[in-house]
């Protein structure tokens, strides 16, 4: 079940439609994978990049439901004790499968991203995420690829290691 070569986000920009891919494998069944992106106190523990730690003033993973969180960068990379907010609807959840969801940094409200992320069982234990973002324009787009690189790459490897500690 243990992959021993560390999996890489692939991300992608799509050149016809403002349009982000990432796609991830985890060493991991895909049911503990949603857990750990449904699961508020479980998101808190990965999200974002080193050097930030996560909090959450709402979390309702459920078809209706609303979230809000706040990125605080506790390193001296972006700034200490500098925080960036973050919030969305989820549209539409399908435990160990499908979240479809909005996502807006409130530091550019105007700019509301429609996000999927859908999981599947690839055999062996393991699982593949595949999250697409749906931007208003592709400037808007570049400017969330500008800063999503080293976020998306240091929380997935923070949350290999929470979903190998089970």
């Amino acid at each position: 079940m243990t992959n021993t070569v560390p999996s890489e986000a692939r991300i992608t920009a799509d050149p016809d439609v403002p349009l982000i891919r990432t796609t991830r494998e985890f060493d991991a069944p895909k049911e503990k994978v949603f857990r750990a992106h449904a699961d508020p106190d479980l998101a808190a523990r990965w999200l974002g990049p080193n050097g930030t730690r996560t909090r959450i003033d709402r979390w309702e993973c459920r078809t209706g439901g609303y979230f809000r969180y706040v990125s605080v960068n506790d390193g001296e990379e972006y700034g200490s004790g500098q925080e960036f907010a973050f919030f969305g609807s989820f549209h539409q959840v399908r435990p160990g499968e499908l979240i479809v969801q909005t996502f807006t940094y409130e530091g550019v409200p105007d700019g509301v991203f429609l996000e999927r992320l859908h999981l599947e069982d690839i055999g062996g234990g393991r699982s593949r995420l595949t999250s697409t973002s749906l931007c208003d324009s592709f400037a808007d787009r570049d400017a969330m690829l500008s800063g999503m690189d080293v976020g998306v790459h240091e929380g997935y490897a923070k949350l290999d290691e929470l979903l190998a500690r089970g």
